[in-house]
């Protein structure tokens, strides 16, 4: 039988329950992890006992794992942003570094960047570390605007790019398209499956164009700066059938960032077709950037691999260690979407 155990370091304190599983102050823990959320976050519930003393702006990291097996995997890394005492228990809530992103504010204008370049720029600034970013559009000029966070302006690179934005669990930033994911986990019916939601939606729109405000498509590169009543040169466009959703971007000044974009949307859009959510036991080792596959089930177009969109691993004295799993569709119809 399997025994949860976890490691917490809060500021300076250490709880580890691998070699002492009963020796535990938590009596409930949460870490939520989400493509679709600005921040991810993880709540505490502790006992009223010596051990970890959180205080806010504490750094903290979150391991999880078996006691059986000998081996945790880190969730998450953050930091304090609030501890609530009770008589009874103290509960302690913190975000990722995303929480940073969201407080920082600048007006800044690149020009020839790539939206990788500025995202590494926007984060240096902010004194977050970068794990990867990719180059993605280049743009002949960008502005960043003081009345948006550095968050919102990179969640707009990332879309625009067709990239996810995220964090990992050593807390440095990733900016990258998703393909295959860096790890397909299998989750089989009857063996690892507790819990299995879907839902099946139909395409928000058939097609997608995509431009800006400038005629550089068809008037070479040069004329950016110039504005345009004639998009017909410059446009992007993916997909087909109806409707026929526009999207209108003035950073979308090339031609090839517009037909980024368009792909970018209407791969976003396929993909939503298909969602849900799958409960199992403690997985760890399941992240944001990975694939699950899903196996043995009645319905056999489900058996096949998801994008990961969430996850939120749950550690209860009641209900043991269980992972819940947010994904969407990879492919669609046959293909990759």
């Amino acid at each position: 039988m399997l025994t949860p155990a976890y490691k917490l370091t809060i500021g300076h304190k250490v709880v580890d329950t691998t070699h002492e599983p009963k020796a535990s102050t938590m009596v409930d823990l949460a870490v939520h992890l989400d493509l679709d959320t600005p921040a991810d976050n993880f709540e505490l519930v502790l006992g009223p006992v010596d051990g970890l003393k959180p205080a806010r702006d504490d750094d903290a990291s979150i391991e999880l794992g078996y006691a059986d097996n000998g081996g945790l995997t880190k969730v998450m890394t953050g930091t304090v942003v609030s501890v609530e005492a009770g008589l009874t228990a103290v509960r302690v809530n913190g975000f990722s570094p995303a929480e940073t992103l969201l407080r920082s504010f600048r007006e800044q204008t690149y020009e020839s960047q790539s939206a990788g370049e500025i995202v590494s720029d926007l984060a240096s600034r902010a004194h977050v570390e970068v794990g990867n970013a990719d180059d993605g559009i280049a743009f002949p000029a960008y502005v960043i605007d003081g009345r948006r966070s550095f968050y919102r302006h990179m969640l707009d690179l990332a879309e625009l790019c067709g990239f996810d934005l995220y964090f990992n669990a050593d807390g440095k930033l990733v900016f990258e398209k998703f393909v295959n994911g860096n790890t397909v986990h299998v989750f089989e019916f009857a063996k690892h499956i507790v819990a299995l939601e879907v839902d099946r939606t139909p395409p928000q729109a058939g097609a997608v164009e995509a431009f800006g405000e400038s005629p550089a498509g068809s008037q070479g590169k040069d004329a950016w700066p110039w504005l345009t009543k004639d998009f017909s040169g410059s446009k992007g466009t993916a997909g087909s059938g109806t409707p026929t959703l526009l999207i209108e971007r003035p950073v979308l000044r090339t031609s090839d960032a517009a037909q980024t974009a368009a792909d970018a949307v209407a791969t976003h859009i396929q993909r939503r077709t298909i969602r849900g959510r799958v409960k199992t036991i403690g997985r760890p080792q399941v992240m944001l950037g990975d694939a699950i596959g899903l196996r043995g089930l009645q319905d056999s177009s489900l058996n096949t691999n998801f994008q990961v969109r969430s996850v939120t691993h749950r550690v209860t004295k009641r209900d043991g260690f269980t992972t819940t799993v947010g994904f969407r569709a990879i492919s669609v119809n046959g293909g990759t979407a």
